[in-house]
């Protein structure tokens, strides 16, 4: 009870200060509850899937370093892992499923025969949760993507299991939506690329459009499904051409109404992908954030509360696009716990939209609007030093989850109590 009153002390000195500034923080807060963070499921089993019990891909660009014990091995254990890392985070977050997270039963079924039958089971976990669920084909780690091409491969028969495996993703992110009531996000990320420099560039980019074209042929309600497009400017395999690139996603997206996903470890480190959604805007309807961190050439670390996630939540707020932007998490470390992995990151995410919405907007806009950019830098400076850390705990608070430095002892007792028991 001290806590608390001492949370809800600190929450009204902040919602005081930030009054001053014209800031409704209590209206912060309900704009925050309607921010909904999709997770990533493969955190929690370093990008395994149940393909193959006990299994851990890798190639086609994904490389999980470490050996943390406890993680996921099986339906039963990444389900135990959601929802506790759902019971430490305010709000209403979604889930994100690769294709190769189906329930297959301990049965080998090819990427190309997948159905919805397979995620029957997650559809009821979503049901019961009152949540959505979002949906990725998975075209690496599989015989037929050792050349490194999926649907851009010259190898016809490859490429035609490649077209089909994304057709049946879509049809089952497509019931996912209607199911549960919510639109499915069906993100195609690709491996395709080359090691080294290639001489035919073109021809891989005109099958993978004539592959999406198929792919695209048959149409879903946008109320059930909303398809995405990812790019990367390289992966471990493809360090000198990626067949995907953002321009060639870019123009596909703008000219056939799909979404385009922006990961921010997907660019140069110097690129600002915040910059980016302003611009993209303009032509598109919606847009898809993948929101990691970006550390020299490896684009997965969990993500923090830094100034380039700072700089996206502020362009999407200042945009006034919550409602055209989808946000999913994409990271996975397994030199630490995962579950805890998974807090951290989105706890981070959401101090960064926060701290977006707490932004006195019209006063700044002023000032930019009649040449005053001393008085922005000034303000702009001076808004990182607002008490918007007791804003997020009293947010923490009313949602009944653990405040501030209170999520750590619930992710340890977890290990001790579950992870440390998995061998």
């Amino acid at each position: 009870m001290v806590k608390q009153s001492k949370i809800e002390k600190a929450y009204q000195l902040a919602r005081e200060e930030y009054l001053e500034l014209g800031v409704d923080t209590d209206m912060v807060i309900e704009k925050m509850g309607g921010i909904s963070i999709s997770l990533h499921c493969w955190q929690a089993d370093d990008v395994g899937g149940f393909e193959t019990p006990g299994s851990q891909l890798s190639g086609g660009g994904i490389q999980v370093t470490g050996g943390y014990p406890g993680k996921a091995r099986n339906i039963d254990e990444l389900i135990q892992d959601m929802d506790k890392v759902m019971s430490l985070l305010p709000g209403k977050q979604r889930l994100n499923l690769h294709a190769i997270y189906g329930d297959f039963a301990g049965k080998a079924v090819d990427r190309d025969r997948i159905d919805i039958r397979h995620f029957q089971r997650w559809i009821d976990w979503a049901q019961e949760h009152g949540t959505g669920l979002d949906f990725n084909p998975t075209c690496f780690s599989h015989p037929y993507a050792d050349d490194g091409f999926t649907l851009s491969a010259k190898n016809d028969k490859h490429r035609r299991f490649w077209v089909e495996h994304v057709k049946r993703c879509r049809e089952i992110a497509a019931g996912m939506g209607r199911r549960l009531g919510t639109p499915s996000v069906n993100n195609i990320w690709i491996p395709d690329g080359s090691k080294d420099v290639p001489v035919d560039r073109f021809e891989h980019r005109a099958l993978l459009k004539k592959s999406l074209d198929e792919i695209f042929s048959v149409k879903y309600p946008r109320e059930y499904l909303l398809d995405s497009l990812e790019s990367k400017l390289f992966g471990i395999g493809s360090e000198s051409m990626v067949v995907g690139s953002h321009e060639f996603y870019l123009a596909y997206a703008a000219r056939n109404g799909q979404m385009l996903c922006l990961d921010n470890g997907h660019f140069h480190p110097t690129e600002q992908v915040g910059d980016k959604i302003s611009a993209l805007l303009q032509f598109t309807g919606r847009l898809l954030l993948h929101l990691t961190r970006g550390v020299r050439w490896d684009s997965d670390h969990v993500v923090i509360f830094n100034d380039e996630i700072s700089l996206i939540a502020q362009e999407v707020i200042r945009c006034n696009a919550l409602d055209r932007i989808n946000i999913g998490l994409d990271f996975f470390d397994a030199s630490i716990n995962r579950v805890g992995a998974y807090v951290a990151g989105v706890r981070a995410v959401q101090l960064a939209f926060m701290f977006a919405l707490l932004e006195p907007a019209d006063l700044l806009r002023n000032y930019e609007n009649d040449g005053k950019y001393f008085e922005r830098l000034a303000l702009l400076e001076l808004m990182k030093a607002k008490p918007f850390g007791a804003v997020y705990d009293y947010y923490c608070m009313i949602n009944e989850v653990p405040v501030a430095d209170n999520y750590i002892k619930s992710v340890k007792d977890y290990e001790n109590e579950v992870l440390s028991k998995r061998g």
